[in-house]
């Protein structure tokens, strides 16, 4: 198992990504388990730390995570399985559900709560 430090910068996090997403399935209560779990906090961690944009509204935050990831709105609607009602929150004119919330907070690495924030819909 290597070892882990704190993550101080976007190298070292790409690495922890990369190897939390190697360990994705590992069985719990063995070593690789346990990597999983650190990796998981530090890299909650250092999110946490570089999320701190001051007011960006989720949609905003959103955009910004789909730019770093290579995503386009196709990629997060065959996740959620509506084009239609992603296009709309996208666009600010229908609001995040819960489920979105969800499934983007997993799919973009963006902490749930910074997806709850207030945000004016367009008419």
């Amino acid at each position: 198992m290597k070892q882990w430090f704190i993550i101080e910068n976007e190298t070292e996090y790409k690495k922890a990504v990369n190897r939390y997403e190697e360990l994705r399935e590992a069985e719990k209560g063995t070593d690789e388990h346990k990597e999983k779990l650190l990796l998981a906090f530090l890299i909650n961690q250092y999110e946490e730390k570089q999320w701190h944009l001051g007011e960006v509204d989720p949609i905003e935050l959103i955009k910004i995570r789909m730019e770093e990831f290579g995503y386009r709105p196709v990629d997060l609607a065959n996740e959620y399985g509506d084009k239609g009602t992603v296009s709309k929150v996208l666009n600010y004119k229908q609001p995040l559900s819960l489920n979105m919330i969800r499934l983007f907070s997993k799919m973009l690495r963006i902490p749930a709560d910074a997806l709850t924030k207030e945000y004016k819909l367009q008419h």
